[in-house]
C-alpha cells in the first residue's frame, strides 16, 4: 500500500492550488483521509480531514479558504487551497487509515512522500 501525493508548487499570496493524493496496493477498506502540512522549525499539523462519508473538518486556519474532498471508488482526496498566504507554506503530507487485504490485519496510518507548496510574491 501506498499514498502518492502530486500538485505542490509555487505560487502568489491570493492564488489557488490543487493537491491530491491516491491510495493504491492491496486495499480493503480506506477510513479517513486527508491533509497534514509542516512548516520549517514547526510541528505537523492537521489542515483537513475527510470520513467515506464525506464528513470533513478542517484547522481554523484554513476554514473558509481550503476545501477537502475524496472519490471514494477511485481511492483518491483532495485539497483545493484558495486565498493562500505565505503561512500557508509548508511541506504537505496525505495520509490515509487503510485496512490492507489480509486476513486479521489491522488498521494502519500511511502517509504520502510529501508536497512543497510554496507561497510567495
Amino acid at each position: 500500500v501506498q499514498l502518492q501525493a502530486s500538485g505542490g508548487g509555487l505560487v502568489q499570496p491570493g492564488g489557488s492550488l490543487r493537491l491530491s493524493c491516491a491510495a493504491s496496493g492491496s486495499i480493503f477498506s480506506i477510513n479517513v483521509m486527508g491533509w497534514y502540512r509542516q512548516a520549517p522549525g514547526k510541528q505537523r499539523e492537521l489542515v483537513a480531514g475527510i470520513t467515506p462519508g464525506g464528513s470533513a473538518n478542517y484547522a481554523d486556519s484554513v476554514k473558509g479558504r481550503f476545501t477537502i474532498s475524496r472519490d471514494n471508488a477511485k481511492n483518491t482526496v483532495a485539497l483545493q487551497m484558495n486565498s493562500l498566504k505565505p503561512e500557508d507554506t509548508a511541506v504537505y503530507y496525505c495520509y490515509a487509515q487503510i485496512r490492507p487485504l489480509g486476513i486479521g490485519k489491522p488498521w494502519i496510518n500511511y502517509w504520502g512522500q510529501g508536497t512543497q507548496v510554496t507561497v510567495s510574491s
